[in-house]
């Protein structure tokens, strides 16, 4: 859990004050626990402007985020119909949404949603997201439970849509969607760029700046 929080603690620190932010289940709902409250607008699919966390004692269980969590009201809050919902996420109102993947290979593509050979739940909001959100941010380990790159030259698993994602947020590693790569932009604690290398099939450019820093180790 100490790796999943440092992911989603450096993922706040990207956010924009005031952006509505859909946050997808995982890693991605940890960012909330970073974020000062009333200064960002969370959104979920099934329908809520305005999630933010509530005490154990006070919740209501009928009310959930798309992960089925339980989350509280911010003051404000709004609700609508899910296919409203949508329909902000589809219009380009969600300025960031950000999701965990199984693989993200380096052409940008999104894997997420179904590893062939296991039950499929259904895809949820993530096509709608990767296609409709103005930015968007990936949170995951760097490998997979069983040690395999999950940045890898050529997502084997079935992508969720053709959209390229801006930004992936490791527990090694920071990389940035530059023209037509990824640039690895920041070292995560303390890996190295050996372990990024070693744990990664995708190819990348690495910032001067990261290099520079390496070097002065």
């Amino acid at each position: 859990m100490k790796i999943k929080r440092m992911i989603a603690k450096r993922t706040a620190e990207e956010l924009a004050p005031h952006s509505i932010i859909n946050l997808g289940i995982g890693i991605p709902t940890l960012v909330a626990e970073y974020l000062k409250k009333g200064i960002f607008d969370l959104h979920t699919e099934n329908g809520l402007l305005g999630v933010t966390s509530v005490e154990k004692e006070v919740r209501d269980p009928l009310l959930v985020n798309a992960g089925k969590l339980p989350v509280g009201e911010a003051i404000g809050a709004s609700y609508f119909h899910s296919a409203d919902s949508f329909a902000i996420i589809r219009g380009g109102h969600v300025d960031v949404a950000i999701l965990g993947a199984l693989q993200v290979d380096q052409t940008g593509m999104v894997a997420n949603w179904a590893v062939p050979g296991k039950g499929i739940i259904g895809v949820g909001g993530a096509m709608d997201l990767l296609i409709g959100a103005n930015q968007i941010i990936i949170t995951m380990g760097h490998v997979s439970k069983g040690g395999q790159p999950k940045l890898v030259e050529q997502c084997t698993y079935p992508i969720t849509s053709t959209r390229i994602a801006d930004l992936i947020i490791t527990d090694l590693a920071v990389f940035r969607w530059k023209g037509t790569g990824y640039e690895l932009i920041e070292l995560m604690g303390n890996a190295t760029l050996e372990e990024v290398e070693k744990n990664t099939t995708a190819t990348y450019k690495v910032s001067e700046t990261v290099i520079g820093k390496e070097s002065n180790r």
